[in-house]
């Protein structure tokens, strides 16, 4: 099953976006750290970012198990890797849909 994002509604405030925290740039170095409003429309996406790379680290541990003998179980390493698929096409998806709207904004004559 797929975690949920857990964006909730957005107010006025929520339009500010300031730093998405301390992204690493090398794999498996933790989940990103949620910026400074964790209500904010920057703390969605980095906590969203976070959970994409925990569902990608832990389909590579399941299948690294099952692949040196470490975990008999082969069901658990496919729905790991079938989560992680999904949950990439999914932020494949949103981001698609966020270029496909800020291009027509940009577009938009005043």
């Amino acid at each position: 099953m797929i975690p949920a994002l857990g964006i909730g509604p957005l107010g006025a405030g929520e339009w500010s976006v300031t730093g998405i925290g301390s992204l690493s740039s090398t794999p498996g170095a933790g989940a990103a750290a949620p910026a400074s409003g964790s209500g904010s429309f920057s703390g969605a996406l980095s906590s969203a970012i976070g959970s994409l790379e925990n569902t990608q680290n832990s389909a590579t541990t399941a299948s690294q198990q099952l692949a040196t003998g470490q975990s008999t179980d082969p069901t658990q390493a496919i729905t790991a890797v079938e989560n992680a698929s999904l949950s990439m096409d999914f932020a494949s998806q949103m981001r698609n849909q966020l270029d496909s709207v800020a291009t027509t904004l940009f577009q938009t004559q005043l």
